[in-house]
């Protein structure tokens, strides 16, 4: 008698957990499919046609792969240092590094918004003639401020995972530091790298807090596709917002679906 009562419990509580994953998936799949069903698909069409979205999207693929590159550019050698060599407040700059991830990014964008604007050093910037504030140059770096953070985080976790002992073998055997990274850490860890790389993309295309802050939504000048959608629900232009989130709402299903399909949910750092 009391097996059944246990097995009748369990179901009940296997089911419950079942039915309030289905409902909050079924919740999900509504919001989204409102969202591209709303306008007509003749206005929704007209609009992901139109000029400024093509720029918008121009613009948000260039900066995003720029700032990429640049995240990867910076993470893979600040992660390795953080994660094989131990020196002085090592994990206070670990605690650093991490920072923007914690804070808001409109915070981070007026922070960075008063370094390149009125504080010491971007006087001395714009005195030798390079604007940053108000331009594309600002959208990249917003970018590259919110997101190098998370990539450092994933590529150090990855070197984490590499026995150090592949390392010690090889340079046993005659290679050097920048030979056992290059030949045997990088390579081992090159999932890991491909898995931050797409989600680093996608949350560059994708970010707007710090960007509206520091390269500000002038129209079809720092116009990324999350300006777009912000400009034109505020003019109220309801299907040209919608295009802008249509577009971000694919590339975000097909980043997700590319990064379950090659790298797997329980792979995620």
């Amino acid at each position: 008698m009391k097996r059944i009562f246990r097995v009748l419990s369990f179901s009940w509580f296997k089911g419950s957990l079942i039915f309030l994953s289905g409902a909050l998936i079924f919740f999900f799949c509504l919001v989204f499919a409102g969202l591209i069903l709303w306008p007509e698909p003749r206005a929704l069409f007209e609009a992901l046609a139109s000029e400024e979205i093509r720029f918008a999207i121009e613009l948000s693929l260039i900066t995003s792969l720029i700032s990429t590159m640049l995240c990867a550019a910076i993470a893979l050698p600040v992660a390795y240092a953080l994660s094989r060599y131990q020196f002085v407040s090592s994990r206070l700059m670990g605690l650093i590094i991490s920072l923007p991830l914690s804070l808001p990014p409109l915070v981070a964008g007026i922070a960075l918004l008063i370094f390149f604007g009125p504080s010491v050093f971007g006087q001395l910037i714009q005195a030798t003639g390079i604007d940053i504030v108000y331009t594309t140059s600002a959208i990249i770096i917003a970018q590259f401020f919110v997101n190098v953070p998370y990539l450092i985080r994933v590529m150090r976790s990855a070197f984490d995972s590499v026995n150090p002992r592949y390392e010690y073998v090889a340079r046993t055997l005659g290679a050097s530091e920048p030979g056992v990274f290059f030949q045997v850490s990088l390579p081992m860890s090159k999932q890991a790298l491909l898995a931050g790389l797409t989600i680093t993309w996608s949350k560059a295309m994708g970010e707007f807090g710090a960007v509206l802050m520091l390269a500000g939504a002038t129209k079809m000048k720092t116009e990324t596709l999350p300006i777009a959608l912000y400009l034109n629900i505020s003019t109220g232009d309801l299907d040209m917002a919608i295009a802008s989130a249509t577009i971000l709402l694919a590339i975000s299903v097909g980043t997700l679906v590319i990064f379950e399909y090659f790298f797997g949910s329980r792979r995620i750092l």
